[in-house]
């Protein structure tokens, strides 16, 4: 789990403490400080500052969150802003008692009290109000989502039998989709941002094709962009979302990975008898190939393919090597990566995806060669029938509020200054 690394990541990031932003701001003198707090991002009336922004993004960073940091800050911050507006609408900001125990139950998840967690976050560099606020926000948007749907959510005795029994209580869809994965180095991301752009307004099937023929980075380029049936529960929640707001023939908005953009576009959903069952683990390897996408890193790309069958192989291939070429993983679904949860959907165990790139411990470009393991599904037979049925009524909350939460996100005027 990731907090169980905290402390020792808060840590070995103390040397790089508060102290030194503070004395690196005084001396840059009154500009500095001036531009440090000035608006990054407006959310409807409400201002992010670059200061919130850099903050958000080293408190993550010391959580070993997944994804870039930076990305995810702005994102989180926009999303707080909005569930933190929602319920100040409502009538449903957080009395302080209420955040102070939240912010206990998550220090408390470090082994830790609120007030030693707080002080290796200031060692780290986190002023205690940006902890503050996540956790405000968290709180927040609990009370606004159980006001909403905590009766809605609640499953039938029907449902929790049926879920018991192995057939489940959710609907058993499966989607046909094309995909086209645009490389977006830091040196081209504003060039790839704009071609996403454009792509976004494809509505027919062979000018998709074309374009990823074209363009795309992934191994489906060769076949149109052309993915097969996939199950859907095998996407993210939040992507799974996106990609069932779709017509057929629609393309998504452009989904940003690191050093990529992802685009969909959605050719057929059907309902089967299939159960898809939900998995409570994933596990993966990513193997680092130096050279990023050049011809001789592909070239050794197809080497290992060829020569492997499972995750165990990896071992022999990265023998003799430094330990982070290959990292190997179990993670709860929620916790993986975008772009790795996205390539992750497309494969059965033992099979492999070159689609993706990283920056190696070196700074150089390197190709990720990445195998799915093993997925772990949910056991829900031998459960308890009230822990059935709560887990029935999250995930159907966890649903309906990101439903609500892309809703909010579609409607705000959001504007970086």
């Amino acid at each position: 789990m990731q907090l169980t690394r905290l402390t020792a990541s808060l840590r070995r990031l103390a040397a790089a403490g508060l102290a030194a932003l503070v004395l690196a701001t005084t001396l840059a003198g009154g500009a500095a400080a001036q531009g440090l707090f000035s608006p990054a991002l407006v959310v409807n009336d409400e201002v992010i500052s670059t200061f919130d922004l850099q903050q958000r993004a080293r408190f993550l960073t010391l959580l070993n969150a997944p994804g870039t940091p930076e990305e995810e800050a702005r994102e989180q911050l926009v999303e707080e802003t909005l569930k933190l507006a929602e319920a100040a609408r409502l009538g449903l900001l957080p009395e302080e008692e209420a955040v102070a125990e939240g912010m206990a139950e998550f220090a408390g998840r470090a082994d830790l009290d609120t007030e030693a967690f707080l002080q290796l976050l200031e060692q780290g560099g986190v002023a205690p109000d940006t902890f503050e606020r996540f956790v405000r926000a968290g709180v927040a948007w609990r009370n606004v989502v159980r006001a909403r749907f905590g009766q809605r959510a609640a499953p039938s005795e029907a449902e929790i039998d049926r879920a018991i029994a192995g057939a489940g209580g959710r609907a058993n869809l499966r989607i046909l989709l094309s995909e086209i994965i645009l490389p977006a180095p830091p040196d081209r991301a504003a060039e790839a941002r704009a071609q996403a752009a454009r792509l976004t307004s494809i509505t027919s099937f062979s000018e998709f094709s074309q374009a990823a023929r074209a363009l795309s980075a992934s191994g489906s380029a060769e076949a149109g962009g052309r993915l097969g049936w996939q199950d859907i529960t095998r996407f993210p929640p939040q992507i799974r979302q996106v990609l069932l707001s779709l017509a057929p023939g629609e393309v998504t908005d452009p989904i940003p990975v690191e050093n990529g953009i992802v685009l969909f576009q959605l050719r057929a959903v059907e309902e089967t008898a299939y159960e898809p069952p939900e998995y409570a683990e994933i596990e993966y390897a990513a193997y680092l190939i130096p050279g990023g996408r050049s011809e001789a890193a592909r070239a050794e790309a197809q080497r290992i393919r060829s020569s492997v069958d499972r995750c165990d192989d990896l071992y022999g291939i990265a023998q003799g090597q430094p330990a982070e070429r290959l990292r190997r993983e179990s993670v709860a679904p929620e916790a993986l990566p975008r772009d790795i949860a996205l390539e992750l959907a497309k494969l059965d165990a033992g099979e492999i995806s070159t689609a993706l790139t990283r920056t190696d411990a070196t700074g150089a470009p390197a190709l990720m060669l990445l195998m799915l393991c093993e997925r772990t599904p949910e056991a829900v037979a031998d459960t308890p029938r009230e822990e059935v049925a709560n887990a029935l009524r999250n995930r159907r909350i966890e649903t309906l509020a990101q439903g609500y939460l892309e809703q909010l996100k579609a409607n705000a005027r959001i504007v970086a200054p």
